[in-house]
């Protein structure tokens, strides 16, 4: 942990941050589910989040989640120490993976803060444009996947619990952070999964649209057949894990 005067106070504050992102994000996905236009990706929550808050609240989530990705970017190249051999390995792997959750909030929140417009031509056109375009999206898709694969890991044998130190907590609270955790991960890996179908599919189908983040991910799934309570429980999910975030809030080893 990196050692300046404040540093867990602005961590469990960009903890805060993260979990109120996802529960945003949970309700536009209701809408989504129910009809409404609305994005409900990690951008389209940020927004949001501005419309209520204003832009010192974007600053916020940034400043919080980018020092978030900072530590754990420390934790994943030298921390860890005091556990032995594949036990490290596989925490700093973990701190890896959340080094991009957060760095990807605290980007957006920036990007949405300083007003920044939306391009007229994604990424992932441009790359599908290219000779090899299709290949490094469908690369790209199956990384989205490995990362799903491992949250969904994460929450059915409870590896988030290794970050938490419950101290002094009543067994109620400790029983319902691990709940809230198993079906609050997995949920979450079932959202990357589909972002991560829908990059492979918009390779093979060369339809940049669908490569184009969890929104359009989530409006494709709310037209399947059962499409509509599918996504209303994913968004359920989603919820469940912000209010999770709250929980490692308070009680993340830091």
């Amino acid at each position: 942990m990196p050692d300046f005067k404040g540093f867990a106070l602005i961590a469990r504050v960009g903890l805060a941050c993260y979990a109120v992102v996802h529960l945003v994000v949970a309700w536009l996905a209701a809408q989504v589910a129910l009809g409404d236009n609305e994005k409900a990706d990690k951008a389209g929550a940020l927004q949001l989040v501005a419309e209520g808050g204003g832009v010192w609240l974007l600053w916020l989530v940034t400043a919080g989640t980018g020092v978030l990705a900072i530590w754990q970017l420390t934790e994943a190249v030298a921390g860890h120490r005091h556990v032995q051999g594949r036990r490290r390995v596989l925490r700093r792997v973990t701190s890896g993976i959340e080094v991009a959750l957060y760095a990807l909030v605290a980007y957006s929140a920036g990007k949405t803060a300083v007003g920044a417009p939306a391009k007229s031509k994604s990424l992932v056109a441009g790359l599908l444009a290219q000779p090899w375009g299709a290949v490094v999206v469908v690369a790209a898709g199956i990384g989205v996947l490995g990362v799903a694969a491992f949250l969904i890991h994460r929450g059915l044998r409870k590896t988030f619990l290794h970050d938490l130190e419950f101290g002094g907590a009543t067994r109620t609270v400790r029983r319902s952070a691990e709940r809230l955790g198993q079906v609050g991960w997995c949920a979450v890996a079932v959202a990357y999964a589909v972002v991560g179908v829908m990059f492979v599919l918009a390779a093979v189908n060369y339809d940049p649209a669908k490569a184009a983040g969890l929104d359009p991910a989530l409006k494709t799934l709310a037209v399947q057949p059962y499409g509509q309570p599918l996504l209303l429980t994913l968004a359920a999910g989603i919820a469940v894990f912000g209010v999770f975030a709250l929980f490692d809030a308070r009680f993340r080893k830091i």
